[in-house]
């Protein structure tokens, strides 16, 4: 029996972006929830700032799939942003630098023990640009690499754009060289390969494919992309 699976949404995403991943996962018998995320859910972590909402909305989801299904484990895809922010879900250590956890915040991280495989989409892992990499120091720091043993990580980049000081190119180049420090690379438009990698991790590389949902042609979520990761997930042992 396919484990129950949630999608955590890219930054200034909202669910509706990811119904038809949603819907493709649940045609294939993977039961999909997407978090309920709107755009406007991520304006209080504009500039770098804590991105405690996001987890909160994250960590209730992924406990109300787990009870509608009767599981002890889920599969959780984070496309972008949405893939860093839950490293910092399955990690144990308090998200506490930014000054807004207290003993009134609940525990919205310490999950890896429900969750049985982490795909991140077009993730980031590394940052140099000065609003985000206060977040991903943190993940990188104390939760380098595959840092779970029991959970299998699979990081998906794609291959569709190399960056150069050019008309069509700029985009690319200004986001890869923000992201790993270098613009002249080839990654999905907006994340480099080499950033949306993780040492230990089954880490693929998709010819083609662009970063977002927003855009047209092939992304992570379509169908000839999905075949790759899909395989991936857990099904109930």
């Amino acid at each position: 029996m396919p484990l129950p699976t949630v999608i955590l949404p890219g930054f200034f995403a909202g669910a509706t972006e990811y119904r038809g991943l949603e819907t493709a996962l649940n045609q294939i018998g993977f039961p999909t929830v997407t978090v309920p995320l709107r755009q406007g859910d991520w304006i209080p972590t504009v500039g770098g700032r804590s991105v405690l909402p996001i987890l909160r909305q994250l960590d209730q989801t992924v406990k109300q799939v787990m009870a509608d299904y009767n599981a002890t484990q889920v599969n959780l895809i984070g496309h972008s942003a949405g893939g860093w922010v839950a490293r910092i879900y399955l990690g144990e250590k308090p998200y506490d630098i930014h000054g807004d956890v207290t003993s009134s915040v609940p525990g919205l991280w310490n999950a890896h023990p429900a969750i049985a495989t982490l795909v991140t989409l077009g993730t980031p892992h590394t940052s140099q640009e000065r609003w985000t990499k206060r977040n991903l120091d943190f993940v990188a720091i104390n939760y380098p690499g595959a840092f779970y043993p029991q959970v299998k990580y699979i990081c998906v980049a794609g291959k569709a754009i190399y960056g150069q000081r050019r008309l069509g190119q700029w985009l690319a180049y200004n986001s890869y060289q923000q992201t790993c420090g270098v613009g002249n690379c080839w990654g999905d438009g907006i994340t480099p390969i080499e950033a949306a990698h993780l040492e230990g991790a089954v880490n693929l590389t998709l010819e083609g494919v662009l970063h977002s949902p927003r855009r047209q042609g092939l992304w992570y979520g379509s169908p000839e992309p999905m075949k790759s990761w899909v395989p991936y997930l857990r099904a109930d042992e």
